[in-house]
């Protein structure tokens, strides 16, 4: 479900890419992959009737989210995108592509038991995808207000960034345990809409 509060602006939009092309329960986070066409072009056209007439866009390099900032800029003729990096889905390492029931048990419980300074498939940490996205986060603040008119950001992402997102609106720079981390993300192609935080 999408959900909108009720602040004006500036505002962040954290929308999810449409649903990927990859078998049910399979680890991905960078696995590169194209989402569904149709899926992805409803979304465009529900985010398209949704935004602001004025809103500054960026997304995640990957396939998926590229191919829903293309399918939004088809319908909002003028609108620039930037692609950001530290948009990007974490990084699972080996464990990219690999179904979840076939990984070690005791590679998940170590990652568990360090939620946040455990590489997964040695991969990335949560810490070091925190750090990156706090660093979006606080440019994006910056951005929003940078020539004196308030202007909402759009970003076109993934599920764990959003989860960053809201962990780092809430919590700063805490770290969080395995049992803190049950933060919602929105849908596939859907949106969750929050307040910037004043820059730091």
């Amino acid at each position: 479900m999408n959900s909108i509060c009720a602040n004006p602006a500036p505002r962040l939009w954290l929308v999810r890419h449409a649903r990927p092309l990859v078998a049910p329960g399979i680890c991905y986070g960078r696995l590169d992959m194209q989402a569904d066409a149709q899926s992805t072009a409803d979304a465009a056209q529900a985010l398209h009737l949704a935004l602001p007439a004025d809103c500054l866009l960026a997304h995640s390099p990957l396939r998926r989210c590229r191919q829903l900032a293309q399918a939004l800029q088809a319908l909002r003729p003028g609108l620039a995108s930037a692609m950001d990096s530290r948009l990007l889905e974490m990084d699972f390492g080996e464990w990219e592509g690999q179904p979840w029931d076939a990984l070690d048990r005791s590679a998940i419980d170590a990652w568990a038991a360090d939620l946040a300074g455990h590489a997964p498939g040695r991969g990335e940490s949560l810490a070091t995808m925190l750090r990156r996205v706090d660093e979006a986060l606080q440019q994006a603040s910056r951005g929003s207000v940078g020539d004196g008119a308030a202007r909402d950001t759009v970003w076109i992402t993934h599920a764990g960034v959003a989860r960053c997102v809201q962990w780092l609106m809430r919590e700063g720079s805490a770290l969080p345990q395995a049992g803190q981390w049950t933060l919602p993300a929105p849908d596939f192609g859907g949106w969750l809409v929050l307040d910037l935080p004043l820059p730091r």
